[in-house]
């Protein structure tokens, strides 16, 4: 099967597609002629969509992207900078939820647009695991805090020791400070070891979190869950990821009970000018 295709009415030559492909395998023999795949072509083809996408003239066609399936970017919906800026500082996380679920239309709304996150040459190697049962999460949550229990002793980090003994403290109290009572959870998760696997999962959850956001959702990293999910053999076995997978990080969410009005101070950026 041919790599891609020219439509040689609309093609105007001007070699946009050839300068940005990343894995340089479009080429052009002379300024007259149409662009070609190189030889080998297909080895190296990244299947990315960039040589679809950056065609002005919707000349460019790959085997695996016809157009029809890769709309146009509608740019008058596109945020203006002040409009992301606002949205990425007044995101917080969210530790109270109303108890009413996420349909499962929003769910698959915000999975079908974290697949859009980048990937490290465009492997696509992310996997999403949802949980929605109540009874499911809470049992998954004591899970965790029996993890944390085990652990302590072997918590040489006196600060640490404290918080997680009033985690325990919360949960025997019949209060829940490692799901937070959040309708669903959701773990992004590949196989161990692949490269590149935990930057693509992380960034890939950092996207559903933020649409979600826009989505008036809220959401809430579990940090502690996530390393139960790795290192507990209870859970683990429990939450049945396919074999040979990693967990590489965990959000709660749902609707959130509170509001925010403010902004709240942060540090100054750690950087380093060369």
């Amino acid at each position: 099967m041919r790599l891609f295709q020219i439509d040689q009415e609309k093609c105007k030559r001007d070699g946009i597609c050839v300068k940005d492909c990343p894995a340089q395998v479009i080429a052009m023999a002379d300024k007259n002629a149409f662009p070609s795949p190189i030889e080998d072509a297909g080895e190296f083809c990244i299947n990315c969509g960039h040589c679809v996408a950056v065609c002005p003239h919707g000349a460019f066609a790959l085997a695996t992207m016809p157009l029809d399936r890769c709309p146009p970017i509608q740019k008058d919906l596109l945020p203006g900078p002040e409009s992301v800026r606002q949205l990425l500082r007044a995101r917080r996380s969210i530790r109270q939820y109303k108890k009413a679920p996420v349909p499962r239309d929003l769910l698959e709304d915000l999975l079908d647009t974290a697949r859009y996150a980048p990937t490290g040459s465009n492997k696509q190697q992310v996997h999403w695991t949802v949980l929605q049962d109540p009874a499911e999460m809470k049992r998954f949550a004591g899970m965790v805090i029996d993890f944390t229990r085990l652990n302590l002793t072997g918590t040489v980090d006196a600060d640490m020791a404290r918080r997680i003994r009033r985690i325990i403290a919360a949960w025997d109290n019949g209060k829940d400070r490692i799901l937070r009572g959040a309708p669903n959870l959701i773990l992004v998760h590949s196989e161990a070891g692949l490269p590149f696997a935990e930057a693509d999962c992380l960034i890939a959850l950092t996207y559903l979190e933020l649409y979600a956001y826009a989505k008036g959702l809220g959401t809430c990293w579990g940090g502690y869950f996530t390393a139960a999910a790795n290192f507990y053999a209870p859970l683990i076995e429990a939450l049945n990821l396919p074999a040979g997978h990693q967990c590489y990080g965990a959000v709660m969410l749902g609707y959130p009970k509170t509001g925010y009005e403010r902004i709240p101070r942060r540090n100054a950026p750690l950087v380093t000018w060369r």
